[in-house]
């Protein structure tokens, strides 16, 4: 079975690429199942009811996120409404929604997705190594295929987490610095890597942001509103092939559409 992880959606460029060439990319690779990064879908930073209706009917199967879920209130009725609306498993149990879902493919074959958050650079959050042995544990050994969004600042924890669930999970994908990464690899035990899987937006930017809004933060170290960029729009992503029996992934290959 094959797998398309569509890299972190950043606003209206992002969600209308998305729809834009989702159609070819499914034939192109016969995609059983697509999740995508969408904590940056709303104008770059969270989520609303009505984007991740938009991005489900382009075809998206399952919407994992990271640290700017909570950007938007209105996210926070689909974290606990909509199943296939993730936020990191390691975040308090009690906050809204749930970081693990089980998902059938139109064959029905179940995929689990995991989001995990990373704590290098960012908050302090439960350790995701420990979280993902617990979820391991829950989903049990029948669940073969399991697929990891790990949302993460530093490569070296991407790295790391990827290299203590080899041979357990079918992927880890990176998410969070919007810059699509080339050290995708299957890795010894069957688990497919990529330190990030890169952004779905503007390419004319700072990772989504308007230049010159992003260079005048640098500059003058001082609060500015961001915008979203919206010139010369790019999907990035990566395929992940898995071999349905054992749940060890054959292949990963990067993906990187243009717009028109």
């Amino acid at each position: 079975m094959k797998i398309l992880f569509i890299g972190d959606i950043v606003g209206r460029p992002g969600r209308q690429l998305v729809r834009d060439v989702m159609p070819r990319l499914v034939d192109r690779h016969m995609i059983d199942l697509v999740v995508a990064n969408g904590e940056n879908a709303a104008a770059g930073f969270g989520l609303t009811p009505d984007v991740v209706s938009e991005l489900f009917d382009t075809g998206v199967d399952v919407l994992t996120t990271g640290n700017h879920v909570w950007d938007k209130r209105d996210g926070y009725i689909c974290l606990e409404q909509e199943p296939a609306v993730l936020r990191p498993a390691n975040y308090p149990a009690e906050v809204p929604g749930h970081g693990v879902g089980v998902f059938k493919t139109a064959a029905g074959l179940p995929v689990a997705v995991v989001n995990l958050e990373g704590r290098v650079f960012m908050s302090g959050l439960d350790c995701p190594f420990r979280k993902a042995d617990a979820i391991l544990k829950d989903l049990g050994a029948q669940q073969r295929i399991i697929l990891i969004d790990f949302h993460a600042e530093a490569t070296s924890e991407k790295g790391a987490l990827a290299a203590y669930l080899d041979g357990r999970v079918s992927a880890v994908v990176g998410t969070h610095t919007h810059v699509q990464t080339a050290d995708e690899r299957v890795l010894p035990g069957g688990t497919a890597f990529i330190s990030d899987a890169g952004m779905t937006g503007a390419r004319d930017s700072v990772i989504g942001i308007r230049k010159e809004l992003s260079i005048q933060r640098f500059l003058t170290q001082m609060p500015v509103r961001y915008e979203i960029a919206k010139n010369d729009p790019v999907l990035c992503g990566v395929v992940i092939t898995i071999d349905e029996s054992s749940g060890k992934a054959t292949r990963i290959e990067r993906v990187m559409e243009l717009g028109n």
